[in-house]
């Protein structure tokens, strides 16, 4: 069998054991051919594992050193980057999108997005590191305060985190979702209410999701919306269960067109919000894991060694499927 050298690091660059690697609906959409990238190329954004040597000019991070991988990072020249907005940077660059990945023994990285972590955390925690600090960030824009209530919509990893991090700061949380199993996990991450985006409440028959928000708040809707979802539907549900004068915070990404009735984000004057990735979450997503403030044992339902990483994409797509991981 040939022996292929491993990756150097260069000045500023760390080398990077990996020792798991999530998969997620960008890397479904990669393999599968709906989203377009530059081949060849090894993909895997969301990495966790142990540096093993470092560049000239790297004082971040050591050989040894558990990390958690940050996988957009920004040219740091454009207006945008010197104002403190690197993640909107329009040549931001990701890693398993752009540049190689981890789906591999060993990633080639920028040691700036490399974060120290506690040599005692667990693996199977780490790993929820990136959406996370995705979760983190969005929560903090929508200037959830205790004893606030709030909805998530959307009760996937993003959904199932959101929950947890709301909790964490003292809000009353509603989960909404399709799926009566995803709802019950949500209960057992900490929501205190759960309805069906079709609009029937567990424990309440047959009273819709609007209801639901207006009975854990006791008005007319939640203070914080957070949405996960990542569709048209999902975005014109979220100004629904919001209050007036409510914040949507809007996470996911949808691809296709809203039918969104602006009038009612006129007339009851919500504060439409946008998230993108993450700034500076995830030291606060480390501490959030490290504390036990956040679970994850649930969340991570299937794992598969690099060389079955094509069941590990079909694994991705089963409904019992939360996050999957591949181990190298």
């Amino acid at each position: 069998m040939e022996s292929i050298p491993g990756p150097v690091a260069g000045p500023g660059e760390a080398i990077v054991r990996v020792s798991a690697a999530g998969l997620c609906g960008t890397d479904y959409r990669i393999w599968s051919g709906e989203r377009r990238v530059r081949y060849p190329l090894i993909m895997g954004h969301e990495l966790i594992g142990a540096v093993v040597s470092v560049g000239p000019g790297v004082a971040n991070v050591v050989p040894g050193q558990k990390v958690a991988v940050q996988p957009n990072y920004s040219c740091g020249a454009c207006p945008l980057c010197r104002e403190g907005n690197w993640n909107l940077c329009l040549s931001r660059t990701a890693v398993g999108i752009d540049v190689d990945g981890g789906f591999a023994e060993q990633a080639r990285l920028p040691a700036r997005v490399c974060w120290p972590a506690p040599a005692d955390l667990a693996d199977d925690q780490l790993l929820l590191a990136e959406p996370l600090a995705v979760v983190v960030r969005a929560v903090l824009r929508g200037e959830g305060l205790a004893g606030e209530t709030a909805a998530v919509l959307g009760v996937g990893t993003l959904g199932l985190l959101a929950v947890q991090v709301l909790k964490a700061r003292g809000l009353r949380v509603l989960a909404v979702a399709r799926s009566e199993r995803r709802l019950e996990l949500a209960r057992a991450m900490g929501a205190d209410a759960v309805a069906t985006s079709a609009g029937a409440a567990m424990g309440a028959a047959g009273t819709p999701s609007v209801e639901a928000a207006r009975a854990l708040s006791g008005r007319e809707g939640v203070d914080l919306v957070v949405e996960t979802a990542g569709t048209a539907e999902a975005v014109e549900q979220a100004v629904e269960l919001a209050r007036p004068g409510g914040r949507v915070v809007l996470t996911g990404l949808p691809h296709e067109p809203s039918s969104l009735h602006f009038f009612w984000v006129v007339r009851r004057e919500l504060r439409l919000i946008g998230s993108m990735i993450y700034q500076d979450e995830f030291p606060e997503a480390i501490r959030l894991l490290a504390s036990g403030a956040v679970r994850t044992e649930r969340l991570l339902t299937h794992r598969f060694p690099l060389e079955a990483i094509q069941d590990a994409f079909v694994a991705h797509r089963s409904p019992e499927s939360i996050k999957v991981a591949v181990i190298p």
